[in-house]
């Protein structure tokens, strides 16, 4: 693994290839580095780091079809781009983050029933969502499925669904700022979101020629 791939090599290596960037491609790069670069200023502020580690992620995969479908759920999406990104991924940088280097901090967000979307449904008094607990159960299992499967991609869909609970208790004010209550899924995701996402944004670069999907917020004069 790579573990030095940050904010500087990324630039770095941008500025010399960009040229042939698509313009659509090139865009969601040059933003989503400078959120990297941005979470990296944060220092040991978990809270930060992961905002601006999401919106690293969300310049580098959503589209324009997917904001405008986002209310019929966005994590529906990730498995493409998940898909897309493991297909390409010939070092296998992902795999090896999943399998060596967090598999313990993942396995623990799995495990977290604060960051599963259905317990807090129930909590909230949402219908039909008195059997969270079956469906967390449920969910261990095909993710301890996937996870023995090595499936990449399903892992990583697993990964980010959990990710974008605390990703909403977060922006909507579901939290308070460097409370100790949260600090490990917290600590983690950012842990978690800072190796994968240059990973990430490194194999778009590596294939410009793929479609990234077009900005749903282009840079308009």
């Amino acid at each position: 693994m790579n573990d030095a791939l940050d904010f500087a090599k990324l630039k770095n290596k941008q500025r010399a290839i960009r040229d042939g960037f698509p313009e659509t491609m090139g865009l969601r790069v040059h933003r989503s580095i400078s959120w990297i670069g941005r979470a990296e200023a944060c220092g040991d502020d978990h809270d930060a780091r992961f905002i601006f580690l999401w919106i690293a992620f969300n310049a580098a995969y959503a589209d324009e079809c997917e904001i405008q479908e986002m209310a019929l759920g966005e994590r529906a999406a990730f498995l493409d781009y998940f898909e897309k990104l493991v297909a390409l991924d010939e070092g296998q940088r992902i795999y090896n983050a999943l399998w060596q280097r967090f598999q313990g901090p993942v396995r623990m967000l799995l495990q977290n029933r604060f960051v599963f979307s259905p317990f807090w449904q129930y909590h909230n008094g949402v219908d039909g969502y008195e059997d969270w607990d079956d469906r967390f159960k449920a969910s261990a299992r095909s993710f301890a499925l996937a996870f023995q499967g090595r499936d990449t991609p399903r892992v990583l869909s697993f990964v980010f669904d959990r990710l974008y609970v605390l990703r909403n208790q977060l922006i909507h004010g579901g939290a308070t700022w460097n409370s100790g209550i949260n600090r490990a899924q917290v600590r983690d995701g950012a842990g978690i979101l800072a190796f994968l996402l240059p990973v990430f944004v490194d194999l778009m670069m590596d294939n410009p020629g793929q479609d990234w999907g077009k900005p749903f917020y282009p840079v308009v004069d």
